[in-house]
């Protein structure tokens, strides 16, 4: 999973084998745009069967692009999910003893941790500003019920 500046997440399934493409295991495509990494081999087997909106990347080139969809999670948890990912990769780069490695991770956890206090900093001041306006019934102020 990856989320770029402009807000959107990419996912990737890593996909090894027939069975694998077609096993009944969930699938955890969530982002707004949603890849198989596949080999060539792979591709040309199941290629017919890959949904319209799911990208396709073999050998680190992208051969077929994902259509943006909507979020299906809250991207809140998106992002703790993202920051806990982070967490454990750091602990592993740690225990290596590699600080090229430690100093890099830390400093992309701490990136992150900041985007969200800023997320949540909009979010508060926009929902500030919504119930100033129109006051804390605003759903049924709005949509007439």
């Amino acid at each position: 999973m990856t989320y770029d500046t402009k807000g959107v997440w990419r996912c990737y399934e890593i996909k090894v084998s027939k069975s694998d493409f077609y096993s009944k295991a969930k699938k955890t495509f969530v982002g707004h745009l949603n890849y198989f990494v596949l080999t060539k081999e792979l591709y040309e087997i199941v290629k017919d069967d890959i949904p319209k909106h799911i990208g396709v990347y073999i050998g680190g080139i992208c051969v077929k692009k994902a259509k943006k969809q909507e979020l299906h999670v809250d991207e809140e948890i998106l992002k703790n999910s993202l920051v806990r990912s982070l967490s454990r990769e750091v602990n592993k780069q740690y225990k290596s003893g590699n600080p090229i490695a430690v100093d890099a991770l830390n400093r992309q956890i701490s990136y992150e941790k900041k985007e969200k206090e800023m997320y949540q900093r909009d979010y508060r001041q926009l929902t500030k500003k919504l119930y100033e306006k129109y006051g804390r019934d605003w759903e049924n102020k709005l949509l007439g019920g």
